[in-house]
């Protein structure tokens, strides 16, 4: 439909799929990603080796699992970036049912492993959370409802996506998890902003957000107690922030040396929550200010080229992944300085975890796959034709 009305050129016929992938992908993006990942892998070496010996594991046991997830996560997001917008939105749909099915079943099925919030299915080799595949899958889903909505005698696409945001956000509030309940909301916001939303719902949403949050915090002693902990002007040094606010300030700008840090031995989740705090202890602000522009660049190389997009599916759909990829990181790392309350929240592509990783692959294959150069010219062209008219 799109290229009926915006008049795209077809592409090459008989064209190899890995020349014409290679030819049309944002390389410095994937580059970045490889980054991120590296990086994970280094500082899984100095956060994980403590974990494992208190487990009664040998010293690279994280680290070993952490190089299996992270292999399957880029080989996922290689397959998925090689597929077009349409096989990226079958995907998507298909992975959102499994996984709105599973969280649905969590409370009969899942496990908490002693944490306090049941996110989890037990497999025995390893764990699995679905509301970490549920993300992507959903931020597809719904650009496809909200983009539909916008056709002549479209369906009421964005009505539909934002209750089947609530019924999720209601899922993941009962676990409790109320990160994840947030990145939702703001994944949706984004693209009904993009999509031209009124500003004055927006603020109404925003509203009955902190609305939501008010009740949380008088309904909830879990989430009050977390408030309670960031508000006070008193940090406990002994609890995990105050080891993580303690490790940063320790290491300075160039660390205090390469397996000298001592938080890995006090965090428990100094491995996935807190793996900031590692980077900043050993190897200093150097280290924090590279992952940081590495996230920058992941997302504003594709912000920038989803701009030039005509699709509407496409636009609004990459613009949610890579938002909720960024804001993620910011959420994560900014816990760890006590600019937020804790979340419980991994670093994408560095933190350790096998959902997170598989599915942020997986997240990141749809951006690479709708950043993807197409034979269809950019959305300046066509207003300027339209101006010309």
């Amino acid at each position: 439909m799109t290229e009926m009305v915006y008049g795209a050129l077809p592409a090459q016929q008989g064209e190899p799929i890995l020349p014409k992938w290679w030819r049309t992908l944002d390389k410095w993006t994937m580059a970045f990603i490889f980054g991120l990942f590296l990086i994970g892998l280094l500082l899984g070496l100095a956060a994980s080796v403590p974990l494992a010996a208190r487990n009664g594991f040998d010293n690279f046991h994280y680290v070993e699992k952490q190089a299996i997830f992270g292999g399957a996560a880029l080989i996922a997001m290689l397959i998925t970036s090689m597929m077009s917008p349409t096989m990226v939105r079958r995907l998507a749909t298909i992975g959102f049912i499994l996984a709105f099915v599973a969280l649905m079943l969590l409370p009969v099925f899942g496990t908490d492993f002693g944490k306090g919030a049941v996110r989890w299915y037990s497999l025995g080799f390893a764990s699995l959370q679905p509301s970490e595949f549920l993300k992507p899958g959903f931020i597809v889903v719904a650009a496809w409802m909200i983009a539909g909505s916008q056709q002549i005698y479209g369906p009421p696409g964005t009505v539909l996506s934002f209750g089947l945001c609530i019924v999720i956000v209601c899922f993941l509030v009962l676990q409790p998890d109320f990160g994840q309940s947030c990145l939702i909301l703001f994944g949706w916001g984004v693209m009904y902003f993009v999509a031209g939303a009124p500003m004055l719902l927006l603020v109404g949403m925003a509203s009955a957000v902190v609305l939501g949050g008010a009740f949380a915090y008088s309904s909830s002693e879990h989430f009050a107690r977390r408030i309670d902990g960031f508000l006070s002007p008193d940090l406990d040094p002994t609890t995990q922030l105050g080891y993580a606010t303690n490790a940063i300030r320790e290491g300075g700008l160039f660390g205090v040396g390469v397996g000298e840090g001592q938080v890995k031995w006090s965090l428990p989740d100094a491995h996935t929550d807190f793996i900031i705090a590692v980077a900043a202890e050993e190897y200093g602000l150097i280290l924090v200010c590279i992952i940081l522009s590495l996230y920058m660049a992941i997302v504003v190389r594709s912000l920038f080229r989803l701009m030039k997009e005509r699709d509407t599916f496409v636009r609004l759909a990459g613009t949610g992944l890579v938002c909720i990829f960024g804001v993620q990181a910011m959420i994560n790392m900014g816990v760890a300085v006590r600019l937020l309350p804790a979340k419980g929240m991994t670093l994408p592509f560095i933190s350790y975890g096998g959902s997170s990783l598989i599915a942020g692959g997986i997240a990141l294959g749809m951006v690479l796959a709708f950043t993807r150069s197409r034979p269809q010219g950019e959305i300046a062209d066509y207003l300027r034709g339209r101006g010309r008219g």
